[in-house]
Order: structure tokens, then sequence, then C-alpha cells
């Protein structure tokens, strides 16, 4: 076998891999959603990815490391749609208009639900994929809080509560307009705006009338 082939097979098998994988979070991802952490079947995850529990755990050693990649996984989609693209905004007002606008498409998918069901499941607890949720949040928190400063600094937002404490209701209201309104777009952009422009202190922006 020539070492082109050589590579191109390591590239197939590699790609192979990589399918396999994502298939299995994607369907574990739903399965945490609806089910939680604790009543999580692998056997169900596999099959409904279209694979054996055998691949299944030839990937991941058990439920805690399927649910921490779950986890890892969703935060890359999460910013590659909405984190990403909202922060690269210029303004802080605009950022944090378009993180609200663009959580509220993520909610459209199925899997959207995964980290607020985790958080809710592990409250109170000390466990490995709970703390991954935490430090998500946090740090999704702090990135929120340090915008609501950057726009009261420029004059874009007024004056209120701690950027700390704005930025958790912030969240606390993009989430609940996500999951209250999943899919019924264009409502729940639409809404999401208005309710995170509340909670920044900010006027209501015109809309076109809809008939």
């Amino acid at each position: 076998m020539t070492p082109q082939k050589k590579a191109d097979g390591r590239r197939s098998q590699a790609d192979r891999r990589a399918q396999t994988r994502g298939a299995l979070l994607e369907a574990a991802a739903r399965g945490l959603s609806t089910y939680g952490y604790a009543n999580l079947s692998l056997a169900r995850v596999a099959d409904e990815a279209g694979y054996t529990r055998g691949a299944l755990y030839h990937l991941f050693a058990n439920k805690e490391a399927l649910a921490l990649a779950v986890v890892e996984w969703v935060g890359e989609t999460w910013n590659a749609e909405v984190g990403r693209p909202a922060m690269e905004e210029p303004d802080p007002v605009d950022a944090l208009i378009a993180l609200a606008r663009g959580h509220a498409v993520y909610c459209r998918r199925d899997v959207a639900q995964v980290m607020m069901t985790l958080r809710i499941e592990f409250t109170g607890q000390d466990h490995p994929v709970g703390r991954a949720v935490t430090k998500a949040v946090e740090r999704l928190g702090a990135d929120c809080a340090d915008l609501v400063a950057a726009g009261r600094a420029g004059g874009a937002i007024p004056p209120g509560p701690p950027p700390e404490m704005t930025a958790s209701v912030f969240l606390c209201v993009v989430e609940a307009v996500g999951i209250e309104l999943a899919g019924q777009a264009p409502y729940d952009t639409q809404l999401a705006e208005r309710a995170v422009r509340g909670v920044l202190g900010l006027s209501p922006r015109a809309e076109p009338t809809t008939r």
C-alpha cells in the first residue's frame, strides 16, 4: 500500500470515528435533555444513534465520561452558533441582544435544554458533571457582566444593579424565554429581545407591524 493510500485510510478511519462520536453525543444530549443524568440509558443512546453499546463504550468509558463530553460538545456548538458571533459585536448592547436572540434560535434544537436540566439535577451536589456545567455557566455570566459594565461605562446601558447581578438575571430571562418559546419562530427571538431590553433598562425597539 502506498503512503498516500495509508494516509487516506487513516483520514477515513478518523472521519468515521468523528461521525460515530458526533452521533452518540447528539443522541446523549437528547437523552439528557429528556431524562436527566440519573435516568439516562446508555443502551438507548447507542440505539438512537444507530450504533452498538460496544461502539459507545469504545469511545466513552462510562456514563459520566459521556455526560462530560456532552457538556463540552454542547458548549462548543453553542459558542460557535451563539457565543462567539455575539461577542464579535463591537457594541456591548448589540452583543447582549445578539446573544439573547441567538440563544432563542439555538433553543429550536432538541438538545438545547441539556445545561439547564443538568444544572437543576446536580444542584447542591459535588459531582464532576455538575461542576463542569457550573463552570460553563459562571464563565458566560462573567462575560455578560463585562458587557453590562462596558455598556454602562459608555452610556448605552443606564445605571442599575451591579453588573454581576444584572448579568445573572439577564441569563435567567434568556434561558426562560428559550424554554417557553422553543421553536416558535419568529416570536422566540422577538420576545427574547424585548425581555432582555427590560432587564438592561433599555427602551423597546420599534418593530414593524404584522398583519
